[in-house]
């Protein structure tokens, strides 16, 4: 059974090239998101890293499927652990000197029904991310510089 995808809407005071460079750029991703080894917005591009509880670490597998510069970049997400395979997607709009970004995972019902990978999860991991890391950083100067 399919599910809707989770989407997440949140606005910020920081113009669209801030943000992409935010979500785009290895060493701005680790203020804010994961810390990656590498990451290149270009499509076909392959990454990893692990994340989790404390008492259970996971390891993501990613790779780019879709980048428009300032505009859209999609990866898929997977596990070592679990099967399926799902998409997150990151959607940037200008409206004026701000930023409204939509997020969407979607397949997140084909890691089954474990409890680890229970929506929730990602409802509660996305907002926090989004809602409060990313907000916080983008909207510091800081996100000007490499």
């Amino acid at each position: 059974m399919q599910q809707e995808p989770l989407t997440l809407e949140r606005t910020f005071n920081a113009p669209v090239e801030r943000v992409w460079r935010a979500i785009t750029d290895k060493d701005h991703m680790k203020q804010w998101y994961f810390d990656l080894p590498e990451f290149k917005a270009e499509v076909g591009f392959e990454f990893s890293f692990r994340a989790g509880k404390t008492d259970r670490v996971f390891l993501h597998l990613c790779r780019v499927t879709e980048v428009e510069p300032n505009k859209k970049l999609t990866y898929s997400w997977q596990y070592e652990e679990f099967p399926g395979n799902s998409f997150v997607t990151f959607e940037l709009f200008p409206e004026g000197d701000k930023t409204r970004l939509k997020l969407t995972h979607a397949g997140l019902e084909t890691f089954g029904d474990s409890p680890e990978v229970a929506r929730g999860n990602f409802e509660t991991g996305w907002t926090m991310l989004i809602g409060t890391k990313l907000k916080e950083y983008v909207e510091k100067a800081a996100v000007t510089e490499p």
